[in-house]
């Protein structure tokens, strides 16, 4: 299903009316190229181009839309037109020639060398005779035999191509193509891309027989897999073989070249450095995509993750179209039969695993996203953001609010609940680390508050009691004792607070852990100090709070001797929805009195 979805995705790009959004064909790819040789017909080198513009801290090469490269190992094995330094120019890399003389095998590199340069040359002479004689390539071949390393080193920017070892590729002077790009080039690479060979199989991704892929590309961009890339697709022991397909890998999920390189292509874009489709949402490398073109695949990015320097109000406005969209029947009238895909993909060693995937109709997931919203919606301060990003929410409930200490597998499994829907809940790890953070921290936040509200809700949609859900304001008909005792802890401390103005510490800072886990062992205190922080307050205004406890108060029994973890939740929102009324009030009275 997933590989069906990428490769119909990888087709619709390849239709797309923007030529630079279309995705290369089958037996090319899109490569980033640091520096370009540009020779002249004779094979005399003009310039080495430095393609590299700044982005950030770094230098990003310009892309070029060349012959795909060979799925390299440990041996050698060289790109068609184009390749690293080492075996373009057979020029060493500082590194490599650093760890070849620490282990005294300085021979063994440069003879490597050697062989890597010879097979560049091989590659480029097996092309068929009609490629061979396009001027392009015969430019390349009498560079290639006439002294090509000292060429290069004549250039001025040769060391910065030789610190890093950089991709190279070959331009004729004069030209705007690469001579990988030119037609003849291009359709040698396409119809000699198939291994010779190969066995044929009924393909699992488009039903029909065609040669299969042994080794399939490798994908990039999933945070924390390795560099070089890593595999969704890939048998390498015999423990994973079976119906005696031991012969060559990939026979036991047979995937035809063409689809194999159509899924992977449409991925690796997907996971792109400057892709507008793909988030990060903890460890889980999220990607999304429509069956048909939709302006939610531009703005999903917006909608969760965090907001740049540059454009910090992109998300509330991302949301607020959204709602909108969603509330006047837009999509439910245009999008019904648009599906939209949505996965998440996690590092796991030299693989890569799907950590969660959704496929449901356009209508259906905008619905399920603006739910997430509404679920965490709450009373909120001035200038606390009014739809949170995920990695906020995320770093709200981590130790010190740092995204080092995020616990591990949180992003994907709060990602996988918000596109599952309102009847899942939220993993049970989220309003464990946000009630841990409130008492470690002693107060509930903004943040805190509304994960804490949002997994509360959803778990009380799936109980088969009937509780009360819990709003975005204070609720004075709530009759839960937690949420009362939660209340009533806030109003005590505003009670010390009036009766001793410019205290240091109030009680929250000394009862407030106990106060949440075992009220019985706290609360006859704080009702006892109480009595002499009342008689300091004027008339009016302790009567006022006297009325306020005995309506907290009211509906509570007993103090409850222990309160279990997600009682421990709705203490915590008693007390932010009962101090945001105090703070709500204190204006509502400020602006009155101004008036």
């Amino acid at each position: 299903m997933i590989l069906q979805a990428l490769n119909d995705y990888y087709q619709r790009k390849q239709h797309d009316n923007d030529p630079a959004k279309c995705l290369p064909a089958f037996g090319l790819e899109q490569k980033e190229i640091p520096f370009v040789l540009e020779i002249t017909a004779d094979g005399t080198l003009v310039q080495l181009r430095d393609t590299r513009e700044q982005v950030g801290n770094k230098k990003i090469g310009q892309s070029f839309r060349v012959p795909q490269g060979i799925k390299k190992t440990s041996g050698v094995a060289a790109n068609l037109l184009w390749d690293s330094s080492e075996y373009v120019l057979g020029v060493e890399d500082p590194k490599k020639l650093e760890q070849s003389r620490e282990k005294k095998k300085e021979a063994d590199y440069r003879t490597r060398l050697i062989e890597m340069h010879k097979a560049f040359v091989d590659r480029i002479t097996l092309l068929p005779a009609n490629a061979l004689e396009d001027a392009g390539v015969q430019a390349v071949l009498k560079f290639l035999r006439n002294e090509p390393l000292v060429q290069a080193r004549a250039q001025a920017n040769f060391s910065e191509l030789t610190a890093s070892s950089a991709v190279l590729s070959f331009r004729l002077h004069g030209d705007i193509d690469l001579v990988c790009q030119r037609p003849v080039v291009a359709a040698a690479a396409i119809n000699t891309s198939d291994e010779e060979g190969a066995p044929y199989a009924m393909c699992l991704i488009t039903g029909e027989l065609a040669p299969i892929e042994r080794l399939h590309t490798a994908i990039k961009g999933v945070w924390g897999a390795q560099t070089s890339g890593a595999n969704i697709v890939s048998f390498n022991a015999r423990a994973f073989e079976s119906y005696g397909k031991i012969k060559r890998q990939g026979e036991n999920a047979p995937v035809s070249k063409a689809a194999a390189f159509a899924y992977t292509t449409a991925l690796n874009h997907l996971l792109g450095k400057n892709s507008a489709q793909r988030i990060q949402v903890g460890d889980a490398s999220t990607v999304f995509w429509a069956e048909r073109e939709d302006e939610l695949e531009a703005a999903l990015a917006n909608i969760f993750g965090e907001p740049s320097k540059d454009d910090p109000d992109a998300n509330t406005r991302a949301v607020r179209a959204l709602y909108e969209a969603v509330h006047s029947g837009k999509l439910a009238l245009s999008s019904n039969e648009n599906r939209f895909h949505v996965l998440g993909l996690a590092p796991n060693a030299a693989r890569i695993s799907v950590r969660f995937y959704h496929c449901l109709p356009l209508s259906a997931l905008a619905m399920r996203i603006v739910q997430h919203f509404e679920d965490m919606k709450i009373v909120r301060g001035k200038y606390d953001v009014e739809y949170p990003s995920l990695f906020r929410l995320l770093t709200a409930v981590s130790v010190q609010n740092k995204a080092d200490n995020i616990p591990p597998n949180l992003g994907g499994a709060i990602a996988d609940a918000i596109f599952a829907g309102a009847g899942t809940p939220y993993p049970s790890l989220w309003l464990n680390a946000a009630v841990n953070r409130c008492r470690a921290e002693q107060s509930p936040n903004y943040l805190r508050a509304a994960i804490i509200k949002a997994c509360l809700n959803r778990n009380i949609r799936r109980s088969s009691f009937s509780e009360k859900e819990f709003q975005p304001m204070l609720d004075t008909d709530n009759p839960n004792a937690a949420y009362r005792l939660g209340r009533l802890f806030a109003a005590l401390e505003k009670i010390q607070e009036e009766a001793s103005p410019g205290l240091n510490a109030t009680i929250r800072d000394r009862y407030y852990g106990a106060a949440s886990s075992t009220p019985v062992a706290v609360f006859t205190t704080l009702l006892r100090l109480k009595n002499a922080h009342l008689k300091k307050l004027a008339a009016g205004r302790s009567v006022w709070f006297e009325k306020l406890l005995s309506e907290v108060l009211g509906p509570v029994a007993d103090f409850p001797k222990h309160l279990p973890l997600q009682d421990q939740g709705r203490f915590a929102l008693g007390y932010y929805h009962q101090r945001q009324f105090f703070f709500t009030k204190l204006n509502n009275q400020s602006t009155a009195g101004g008036n």
